[in-house]
């Protein structure tokens, strides 16, 4: 059969290492998969399906330094995996049963309880059977942390088949951001994570969920799965009719032929590598030593690491070897390797570094200050209707005292002239308009707090290069916000001021879990302003995926969501709001609020303020394209972005009500909160065309400076 497309030129800069105790695993797996019914009489296998597909090598590749019976048992849990996903193809997918494959998956995670002594219930299928007996001989060796971490991946990784299922029920083909999102998920690298701290060192609970080791795990995902959807194009797309795949997903967002997509699958898939690199030699060692690991412990988390680093070059290789995938015409050697044969020196081996040093280089070559002129603004699509409160007048007017009070315009970054141009309290307005005249002024000062906050960073710590007083000024502004009485910080400048006084007010009368939610999201963006800091520092423009999600942190996303939550109450079950659909909903809401605002921003933060974290910018440098080019992907994004907003409302949400059973109040609780994010959109776009923020007048008179007759205060370096 010919390929669809010629593989492309994969970054692969470690080499592949074979496990000595391969032939033990493959024996083991082959006669593991027998006795729980996964072979013969099972409808979806034979042993010659297995002895094809060749989970051993794969496992043995991708776990090269683990002793015999570690080996057997990943192997077994690759076996059992790659069944699951062929047994919910041909029982689910091909048959479209949402209900029959829901129920077959509600009845997994009964298998996996913390306690292994919990009874579990009696096996019904081969899947169930080798979860049982794979979960009992895995959790033994591991602590009470990885079990609930590895359970939830391995839920993520089986719930989501659902989402799959529902885009092949309508024929719906996702946008990228989505695509890489629930990708994660189904595709399994998190899983795959899992087991390599089983087969290496298990990851300490200190720094389990922090960014560096979060965007370890996700960039390793990230590359895992875009590079089998490379090789799997073929038989997913043109045999089984999958359209889940990032190659179909970019060749339908761009209108692209198929071998245009997957080059840019591929260059997505280097700079995932890249970010890789960048967070395990940068932001992994400062994180160790933030969280004073012993060496006991960052000897764990390098060991971890280089095991990621493993099953990149193991799945790769195996990839190129496995009948179950497209490898026709790929190369086998690394690239690092000298090229051996007629017509080869090394001159083609300096082309090669040569090319690989442009790539990751191209991050850090922008020049700053670059004159774009005004920000170009397209037709942005808003179904919403707009809607201000009342009390909007009002609003203006406290937070103008309220700012004088708090010592916001008294440090020579704002004046009462950029408050008055900023116009918070419309936005407000915009976001809330059912909001009573308190409601709306604490509104109206978060979002002061916020975009002050975001405007100091890097007018004070980054025109200072001074990275360890923004840690400590994060460090401070986390210590403000008590959840169980302890007493806060005394505040010693504005910013910590007006948090303790938000925070007061805000949290009175809070049970403790929404204050730790709250809490929980205003340290994700402050720490987020940390890392827009550093990258600035190295004047270093973002990897595409972790600038779009870090962006939500920046603007603020987890704080918004957690507000409009608290709104209504406890009708919506906390699991609904952790549910697939209303990420997704959430999401798709954020990420068009975000583009947005850097669309709107582009001249102010290019030109005026050599800023480097606009998407813009970011797909301008990923993809060398010039500025209205860089525009029209970015509108393309936001308008699919809104596009699954408005799907999810239509046609995920009632589905989810039917799956949770949800009772006609939490139902108008939900259509309230949906009701909370579309005018959220409405009211975030209304207020970008109205402030003078954004406006090549405005910022012609008043570049991001310090006020001329107010030098910034001298940084705090002790508590």
């Amino acid at each position: 059969m010919t390929q669809p497309f010629e593989l492309p030129h994969f970054y692969m800069p470690y080499p592949a290492r074979l496990n000595p105790h391969l032939d033990e695993a493959r024996a083991h797996s082959t006669a593991w998969a027998r006795e729980t019914g996964m072979l013969e009489g099972s409808g979806i296998w034979e042993q010659a399906d297995l002895e094809a597909h060749d989970y051993g090598l794969l496992c043995a590749y991708t776990h090269p330094d683990c002793d015999g019976p570690a080996l057997s048992l990943i192997t077994d849990w690759y076996v059992w995996v790659f069944f699951f996903d062929d047994h919910f193809l041909d029982m689910y997918k091909r048959t479209q049963d949402r209900a029959a494959g829901k129920a077959h998956l509600d009845r997994l995670p009964l298998f996996m309880p913390l306690d292994p002594a919990a009874p579990v219930p009696e096996p019904e299928n081969p899947v169930e059977a080798g979860l049982k007996d794979l979960w009992a001989r895995t959790v033994p060796a591991m602590s009470v942390d990885w079990r609930r971490r590895f359970a939830v991946a391995t839920e993520h990784l089986l719930n989501e088949s659902l989402w799959e299922l529902s885009n092949i029920n309508e024929g719906r083909i996702a946008n990228p951001v989505e695509y890489i999102e629930m990708r994660r998920k189904v595709g399994g690298a998190p899983w795959s994570a899992g087991l390599v701290e089983y087969a290496t060192a298990e990851v300490p609970a200190a720094v389990a969920g922090t960014r560096p080791l979060r965007v370890l795990m996700e960039t390793f995902a990230d590359a895992v799965h875009l590079r089998n959807d490379l090789f799997s194009y073929q038989r997913e797309v043109e045999d089984e009719g999958e359209n889940s795949n990032g190659v179909l997903v970019l060749e339908t967002f761009f209108g692209c032929t198929t071998q245009e997509a997957a080059e840019t699958v591929n260059d997505i898939l280097t700079s995932r590598l890249h970010q890789f690199e960048h967070t395990a030699l940068t932001e992994v060692p400062a994180v160790a030593l933030e969280k004073g690991l012993r060496p006991d412990e960052a000897a764990a988390v390098a060991a971890y690491t280089k095991g990621l680093q493993d099953w990149q070059s193991g799945g790769h290789e195996w990839h190129l070897r496995s009948s179950r995938y497209m490898n026709q015409g790929a190369r086998t050697g690394s690239p690092w390797q000298l090229p051996s044969g007629p017509g080869t020196s090394a001159a083609d081996v300096g082309a090669l570094l040569a090319s690989a040093a442009a790539e990751r280089l191209r991050a850090y070559a922008h020049l700053p200050f670059q004159r774009v002129g005004p920000s170009r603004l397209p037709d942005f699509r808003m179904p919403f209707p707009l809607e201000l409160s009342p009390h909007l007048d009002r609003a203006r007017g406290n937070l103008v005292t309220w700012s004088h009070r708090m010592g916001i315009l008294h440090e020579g970054v704002w004046d009462e002239e950029k408050l008055a141009a900023y116009d918070l309290a419309l936005c407000s307005a915009g976001l809330d308009p059912d909001a009573g005249p308190e409601a709306l002024d604490l509104s109206a000062q978060w979002l002061a707090w916020g975009t002050y906050g975001d405007d100091y960073y890097p007018l004070v710590y980054g025109h200072r290069r001074d990275l360890a007083a923004a840690r400590l000024t994060t460090a401070r502004l986390s210590a403000c916000m008590g959840v169980d009485g302890e007493p806060a910080v005394v505040p010693a400048d504005a910013m910590e001021r007006a948090l303790v006084d938000l925070w007061t007010r805000t949290t009175a009368g809070m049970p403790p879990d929404q204050r730790r939610t709250l809490k929980a999201a205003v340290d994700t963006m402050t720490e987020s302003w940390v890392w827009e800091l550093s990258n600035q520092l190295q004047n270093r423009v973002p990897d595409p995926v972790d600038y779009l999600e870090m962006r939500r942190s920046t603007f603020g996303s987890d704080l918004t969501l957690s507000m409009c939550r608290t709104g209504h109450g406890p009708a919506i079950p906390p699991e609904v709001y952790r549910s697939g659909p209303v990420r997704s909903l959430e999401n798709a809401a954020i990420d068009y609020a975000c583009l947005l605002n850097d669309v709107f921003s582009y001249q102010k933060e290019i030109e005026y303020e050599g800023e480097i974290h606009n998407a813009v910018l970011v797909v301008q440098n990923f993809f060398g394209v010039d500025y209205p080019a860089a525009l029209g992907v970015v509108h393309d994004l936001m308008t699919q972005r809104m596009a699954q907003f408005e799907h999810v409302i239509a046609h995920e949400l009632p589905v989810l009500y039917d799956d949770f059973r949800l009772s006609e109040e939490a139902r108008a609780a939900m259509a309230g909160y949906v009701l909370d994010l579309q005018n959220w959109l409405a009211g975030i776009l209304n207020w970008h065309r109205h402030v003078d923020r954004y406006k090549a007048e405005w910022l012609g008179r008043r570049t991001h400076t310090f006020l001329p007759d107010r030098p910034p205060a001298p940084v705090r370096l002790a508590g």
